[in-house]
This record gives structure tokens, C-alpha cells and sequence, in this order.
């Protein structure tokens, strides 16, 4: 069993739509109800259970009768997404009270998982649920959300809800089971079943494409939602969800080894999708943040963006981004203080500087 309870309290699974959905467009009833059964087993072994779940596009589309599965436009993709979300919150409502499980309803866009007190707020939101036996089935405000202030695919969402819910594990039940070295289509293609580090190979192996053409995301996504869980000390699964009882099966997967247990603060910048602009550092400021250093205006290069104080910014090196942290100036101060030594600054600032761009205790390292 995938994160058995007695090791892992709160398990997070996301259900992807091409699972979720059968090809006439209307919900897999059946195999929704051995989940529901199968939630319900980890439900009386202790285990307090989230679900991130698709969907909504996909049904809503059937009803309204829209080509392209819902997504021809935004416009035809929020209006499915709100036409189909009342059905997929009935049938999960339904389906786990037949079990004797509550279930809740929470919908979210971007900012509320980036905006730190809307993170806070909806992270004390899940825990009261789930301290209350709830089961809170979670999914995109995709009715409102713009291209602008997406998740985009609900691999990346399921990972950052993973974080704020505390959970030790997270399962993306999807229809592959796992991680190949290449596309699974392909000859030769061999399946991966744990994986201890995300590197550039990793990233390589995966496929962005979406096999069913119902969802948003691919095995890119994926990858990236893996790297967003175990970066925060979430481990992650792939699995396959063409069997029924999909969680009380041993089935094949890939596992993603959580890398630490970060401080919670800590966890939130790393795994942030967006920033409000990016601070561009010398290689040897990059060594000093990965020696455990706060972000000092000497080994600053550039600034790109425009953000104030206290927002999230990214820390760029010559190999690419290298940490996420929490701006201690706006930008137009930041670039003015580019490449200064502190003894410099005051009479620049025309006030006392403050100890640097990025202090350490608000940055994470990538």
C-alpha cells in the first residue's frame, strides 16, 4: 500500500480528469466509488485524507455541449468549469457519504496558495476540516481564474495544497503509472520505480504532453509538481488509476523521495509558482546563499521586475534560478544599491541600509 496510515497522517490524492471522466463525457461512477471505498478504509486506520480533483472543465463541457473538451477559449473553459464543478462536487459529496464521510468543498486560484496570509488561511481552513473527520475535495476556481493567475493543471495545485495541509504524502493517480526514461510509447522505454533526486535527467525524461486530451498537464507537470512536494519534505507517487481501488493496491508506480523536512516559511517560497521580479547574482554571491548566506548588494548584477518590500522575488546565478526569498527593498532602491558594499549605501539610500537584498532567514534555496 502507497503510504500506508501508520507512517503517513495526512495523504493528499489527486484524480486526474481522463480518470475521473469516462469518453461520453459523464463521471466513472463505479471506479469513483471504489476510491471513495478505498478513502474510507484509510479514513478508519487514522488516516485524514485530501483530494485534489479535475474535472470540472470536463463535465461542464459534455453539458453545455462545447467542442474541444471546454478549453476552444477561457471563456468556454470558465463557463464548463462552473457549469461542471456542481456536478463534480455532487458526485464526491454522494459518493464518500455513502461511505459515511463528509466532504468539503474548497476552490482556489493562484494567489490564494502564493499570497502568504491567503496560504495561511486556507492551511488553517484544511486542518480544521481534517481535524473535524472531513474530507476536503479541493480544485482551480478554473470559473474565474485567468490565464494570468492559473496553477495551470492541478499536478502543480495538488503539490502546493500537499504543502499546506502538512501532509506526508502525496499520490497523483493518473492514467500512466509513473516515470519512464522516455516517452512509454516508445520502444525500448523503461519504467522508473523511485527516484531519489530530481535533476536535469529527470526533467529530460519527461513527456509534457497529456495522453487523453481531457486534462491540462503532462509528465512535465508532474515532475514539477514532484519537485514542489519533496522539496518541502512531502514524498510523492505517480500511479496508476485504471484499476479500481486504486489506493488499497499495490500497483506500480515511481516514487519521488522527499528530499528534508523544511521549515514551514521556507517551504511556501520554494514551492511558489510565481515572483514579482528576480534579483541576478554573481557566481560568487550564488556559492555564498548556497553556503547558507543572506543575499548582499555587492554580488548583485541586475534587477528585473517590479516588486516592493516583503514581496517574493526570485535569485537568479549564471546557471539559472537558485533560491526564492522575501524582497528587503522595493526594486527601484534594490537597483540603486547594485554592486555597493554596506558602507556605501547610507549616503546613497539617504537613510540606514538594512543587513541585505534577501536576508537568509526569508530565503530558500532551489
Amino acid at each position: 500500500m502507497l503510504f500506508p496510515p501508520a507512517s503517513c497522517q495526512r495523504l493528499v490524492v489527486k484524480v486526474g480528469s481522463a480518470l475521473l471522466v469516462g469518453a461520453d463525457g459523464a463521471v466513472r461512477r463505479d471506479w469513483l466509488a471504489s476510491l471513495a471505498a478505498d478513502i474510507a478504509v484509510r479514513h478508519r486506520d487514522g488516516q485524514q485524507v485530501v483530494v485534489v480533483s479535475s474535472g470540472a472543465i470536463a463535465l461542464g463541457a459534455r453539458r453545455l455541449g462545447l467542442a474541444k473538451g471546454g478549453r476552444g477559449s477561457l471563456e468556454d473553459a470558465q463557463a464548463a468549469a462552473a457549469t461542471g464543478q456542481i456536478a463534480l462536487a455532487q458526485a464526491w459529496a454522494g459518493l464518500l457519504d455513502d461511505q459515511g464521510l463528509t466532504a468539503a468543498q474548497i476552490l482556489v486560484t493562484l494567489g490564494d496558495l502564493e499570497e502568504r496570509r491567503r496560504y495561511l488561511n486556507a492551511s488553517a481552513t484544511l486542518g480544521r476540516l481534517l481535524g473535524l473527520g472531513v474530507v476536503p475535495v479541493v480544485n482551480e476556481n478554473d470559473s474565474v481564474a485567468t490565464e494570468e493567475i492559473r496553477f495551470g493543471d492541478n499536478d502543480r495545485l495538488a503539490a502546493r495544497v500537499a504543502v499546506a495541509a502538512g501532509a506526508g504524502g502525496l499520490v497523483l493517480l493518473s492514467d500512466v503509472d509513473g516515470l519512464y526514461d522516455r516517452n512509454p510509447a516508445l520502444p525500448g522505454a523503461t519504467h522508473l520505480s523511485r527516484v531519489e533526486r530530481i535533476d536535469a535527467a529527470i526533467e529530460a525524461m519527461a513527456d509534457s504532453g497529456s495522453a487523453s486530451g481531457m486534462g491540462s498537464g503532462g509528465m512535465a507537470s508532474k515532475v514539477a509538481a514532484a519537485r514542489i512536494a519533496t522539496g518541502a519534505g512531502v514524498a510523492m507517487a505517480i500511479a496508476s488509476g485504471k484499476v479500481a481501488s486504486p489506493l488499497s493496491l499495490a500497483a506500480r508506480h515511481t516514487l519521488f523521495v522527499a528530499d528534508r523536512t523544511a521549515p514551514a516559511r521556507k517551504a511556501w517560497l520554494a514551492g511558489g509558482l510565481t515572483a514579482g521580479g528576480t534579483i541576478h547574482v554573481d557566481a560568487g554571491a550564488a556559492a555564498a546563499l548556497r553556503s547558507g548566506g543572506s543575499l548582499l548588494a555587492a554580488g548583485a548584477l541586475r534587477i528585473d521586475g517590479r516588486f516592493q518590500r516583503g514581496d517574493v522575488i526570485a535569485v537568479a546565478g549564471p546557471d539559472g534560478t537558485i533560491a526564492r526569498g522575501l524582497a528587503e527593498y522595493d526594486a527601484d532602491d534594490a537597483a540603486r544599491l547594485i554592486g555597493t558594499r554596506s558602507d556605501e549605501q547610507a549616503a546613497i539610500l539617504g537613510y540606514a541600509p538594512r543587513a541585505a537584498l534577501v536576508h537568509r532567514n526569508h530565503l530558500a534555496l532551489l
